[in-house]
Parts: structure tokens; sequence; C-alpha cells
């Protein structure tokens, strides 16, 4: 097949090469970018009178069609084709001849791919942002419903003080939160218009770069016509949300895996989301949280490889930038597999509450709160500190909890303890006490949750 840039060469391209040069393989997910953008980059020729205004309405109507073929299955991407932008211009010029060379007038493969790939991104952050709010959905509704289920909480993997299951959950839901919000900043700065730029110095025509952003949705033109074709630093700020969202939900994998083992039972997955073994017929894995954990290092990999793209590179476009469409869809593709499967896996999975309560009730998880008794009788705290941690001594060498170690013990220690100790650490008053904003407590829990629904109403 002849190259749209064969005038030039005497020689045509090894094939070796020509198959190391051809982006077409991963790029023709960009298909309905491309056409789209085409269709707008016509109608702008047509309305600056560049090309005649029947000539950009008989290209528009040809890319339609090309765009419903290939979406209907009527005509498959040919792959001998170097990349998309020269597949579908192959395709209009054998449909309606010369008029479809016309096309390419005031515009280059530099800023046309630039535009594909910000109106790729652009779609793809909102479907992301979509499965991001669906989990942050599921997430407050099940910390709703165990707002005052007590669990432990853990620092250093040691159980630490008492909390709500619904709390530790909405610790996710604010780091998915976060994600969400980063997402739509990294919008703003993808919805950004290249075209127009061409190969990198702009164009001799009349055009009207504002008319056709504004057709294809585009909030600003690139305003320098070299940093429109090299740019993609878009590409390396969704990169990066993308890893943070992979760290957040490796995270949470985490957690899930340790919840779900014998050795904690604090939720039951559901069976649609965990496997078994070949060997063993007792075991349930977890399978779904350990690929998302797993699969995190794929979108670092890909922030990583778009990172060492750019780093040397001269302006304008190098041949160099090929290599980022690969890590973003990659990425895209991960990030969105991992939500889809995560967020039912969540959904479906139910908690222990009695393992939950039994685990809080051992390892001295009230012993601040303890303290906090005697600061209230008007101990200082460090003297507090002190003498509660006599008593968990004790309590360890007699084999006691803090609940069953008798009021005379307690006495020995210090004068100022009275009966009402025991009201003090009381796992359900531990948590309500918390009353602190952003607290353990039911009442601050509810707030959470109803802080993090209003805040997905505003994307």
């Amino acid at each position: 097949m002849e190259k749209m840039w064969a005038g030039r060469f005497s020689k045509t391209l090894d094939k070796t090469a020509d198959d190391f040069n051809s982006s077409i393989s991963f790029d023709k997910k960009m298909y309905r970018q491309d056409i789209t953008g085409s269709m707008a980059h016509a109608a702008m020729l047509g309305a600056k009178n560049i090309i005649g205004a029947d000539e950009a309405d008989t290209i528009i109507a040809e890319l339609e069609k090309i765009l419903s073929d290939i979406e209907n299955g009527n005509i498959e991407i040919d792959e001998n084709c170097e990349d998309i932008h020269m597949f579908v211009e192959k395709v209009l010029t054998d449909r309606i001849g010369d008029l479809g060379k016309k096309l390419h007038t005031a515009r280059s493969r530099n800023d046309q791919v630039a535009l594909d790939l910000r109106m790729y991104l652009r779609d793809q952050i909102d479907r992301i942002t979509e499965l991001l709010k669906e989990l942050v959905t599921v997430i407050t509704d099940k910390a709703d419903e165990h707002k005052a289920t007590i669990m432990p909480g853990y620092t250093h993997l040691q159980r630490a003080q008492p909390i709500t299951f619904g709390h530790h959950l909405m610790a996710y839901a604010m780091m998915f939160l976060r994600d969400i919000d980063r997402l739509a900043d990294a919008k703003k700065r993808t919805n950004v218009c290249p075209i127009g730029s061409c190969a990198l110095a702009g164009t001799t025509y009349d055009t009207d770069r504002i008319f056709e952003a504004e057709k294809l949705g585009f909030s600003a033109v690139c305003l320098n016509s070299m940093d429109g074709v090299s740019d993609r630093d878009f590409c390396v700020e969704f990169l990066s949300c993308a890893s943070l969202i992979m760290v957040h939900l490796s995270r949470f994998s985490e957690e899930i895996i340790l919840w779900s083992s014998w050795e904690f039972k604090f939720i039951e997955l559901d069976d649609a989301f965990t496997t078994g073994s070949s060997i063993m017929p007792q075991k349930k894995n977890p399978d779904m949280a350990e690929l998302s954990r797993g699969k995190s290092g794929r979108v670092f990999g890909d922030l990583m490889t778009m990172l060492t793209v750019l780093k040397g590179l001269p302006l304008a476009y190098n041949k160099d930038m090929q290599e980022d469409k690969e890590a973003v869809f990659d990425a895209c593709d991960t990030v969105k597999m991992c939500l889809e499967v995560f967020t039912p896996m969540l959904q479906s999975a139910k908690a222990c509450e009695e393992n939950m309560k039994k685990a809080a009730s051992g390892g001295f998880i009230c012993a601040t709160d303890l303290a906090d008794y005697l600061v209230r009788k008007g101990l200082p705290f460090r003297t507090a500190y002190k003498i509660v941690g006599g008593a968990v001594g004790k309590c360890i060498a007699e084999g006691k909890t803090l609940e069953t170690l008798p009021l005379e013990e307690y006495k020995k220690l210090s004068e100022v303890f009275e009966s009402d100790l025991y009201e003090a650490i009381d796992l359900s008053a531990c948590v309500e006490k918390r009353i602190s904003l952003g607290g353990t407590s039911p009442a601050s829990v509810s707030m959470q949750v109803d802080f993090a629904k209003n805040e997905l109403k505003k994307y």
C-alpha cells in the first residue's frame, strides 16, 4: 500500500521498519474521535471558504457513513494502514475520490493525533469518574448501614482503638472523592484543543480554531502551536491520577484480603467474586481483590513510561510520542476493569459483626479511654497514661482484660478509680464518645456519609 507521504521517497519502506513504525494496531481505538474531529475540521474548512460548503457537506456525510459502517461491522479497520488517520482518509478517498484529499487541508497528523488523544482521554475521564461515583455510593450505603458496627482500629497492624466499620469504610470514600476531584481538575487541562497547530508552526490558511474547538466541546484552544503538538502533560497528569486511584484500590484490596481471611473473618466475600483451589477443596480465595492490588503495578509503569518518553524530547513533535497511547490506553482499561469488578465485590460482601466486636474486645483497645477517664477525674494525661499502662501489664500477667480486672486491683494503682470506670471502657460508649469532627461516633459517620453524597452531586 502506497504511503500518503511517498512522494519524497524513491524506495518503499522496509517491511520490518514499516511494522515497527505502524501504530494502527493500538491507535485504532480512537477511530470515533478521529472521524468526529475530521467532521468538525471539514465544517470549519467549509465555513471559512477554504473548501466549498457543498464539498464540506459531502465529506461530513461520508465520514458519518464511515463511522456507522465501522460501528456496525460493515467495514474492518485495515491494519496495513500506518495509523487510524491514514485509514480514515484512505476509505474516504476511495469513496468520494479526490474530494477526500481536501480534508487534510490546514492540519497535520501532529495536531490530529493530539486532538484524538485529548478527545479520547476526555471521554475516558468521564467514564472513570462515573465508576468512582458508583463505588463511593456503595461505600457510603454500606458505611451508613454499619455506622454503629464496632470493630478494632489498627496502627502498625496492632489493635489500637475501637472504631466503627462505617468509619473505616468512609476513610476510603474520602480517598475516592479526592480521586474524582483530581480527575475533574485534570480534565480542565485535557479539554484544550490543539487542532490548527498543524505540524508545529500553524498554517497560512485563514482558519477558525475556536469554531472547530467549540464544535468538538473544548473549552479553550492551545495558544502556542509548538506546545499544541508536543504537549503530553495532560497524559502525565491523568496517569498520575490513575496511579493514585490504583493506590487506593490496592490499599482497600489489602484490607479486604486480610478481613476475609480466617485469622480475621471480619467479612465474607460473595461466591461470585471469589475462586477456589485446584487441590484444596476448602479454599475460598479473594482473587478479585488480589488482582486489583496487583494491577496497580501496571498503571504505575504506565506513568513511568510516559515520564520517560517525554523527559529528553526537544520540541516539537517526535516519533517517540507514539508511545504515549499504549500507556494511556492500558491505564484507562486497567482502572476501569478494576473498578467494574471491585464495586460489586464490595457491595455483595457481608460484614461479620460478631467477629468484629469480639476482636475489638481484646487487645486492651479501650486503654486510651481509660486514661481519658482519669484525666476527667483531674489527673494529668501523662500520669494517667502511666497508671493505665500498669493496669494493662497487670491484666497480661494475670490473664485478665481491662473489663474484668476487679475494682480493688484498680484501686491499688490509683484511688481515683471508681466503679464508673467500667462504663467508660464499654465499647459502645467508647465509640459514641468520640464526638470530634471526623471521629468514629455513629453521629459523625452519618455526617461523613451526608458530606460524601453531597460531594457526588457536584460531578
